[in-house]
């Protein structure tokens, strides 16, 4: 019997800069039957998740490469209205002590901290579709 599909037909976009941690993260994903983008870089970020609306969801790391942050890009994203109610979930192996707090100070649906639990993270994102908040860190 095959695994349950938990996130069949959800588009999620990935801002994400670590091709190993996009491997992952696409596989698990494509396992539940989600449909997803993914954004290498993180520059431009709210021209480029504009082009491929409809999102449910955006998963966006905290640390990325030339001084851009995942907190910038959140900023970006939420600054542009047809934007401004999809949930972003940190996924990110950044200090939790500053980041968990500053995620939930900017609104964020959630953090689920790096390395993900392959078979938590499809119900961690289920429950954060379902509109609630998950803080995954310990």
């Amino acid at each position: 019997m095959g695994k349950t599909k938990l996130l069949q037909g959800k588009r999620i976009y990935i801002v994400e800069d670590n091709a190993d941690n996009i491997y992952i993260l696409l596989t698990i994903l494509r396992e539940h039957g989600a449909i997803v983008e993914v954004d290498w870089w993180a520059k431009g970020e709210g021209h480029k998740v504009l082009k491929a609306l409809p999102i449910d969801i955006i998963l966006l790391d905290l640390m990325l490469p030339n001084k851009h942050s995942g907190f910038d890009v959140f900023e970006e994203i939420h600054a542009l209205p047809e934007l401004a109610s999809v949930p972003i979930v940190a996924v990110s192996a950044a200090d939790t002590s500053i980041a968990v707090p500053k995620a939930r100070t900017l609104g964020f649906a959630g953090f689920i901290k790096k390395p993900i639990d392959d078979e938590l993270f499809p119900k961690q994102l289920q429950a954060i579709l379902e509109g609630k908040q998950v803080w995954y860190y310990d």
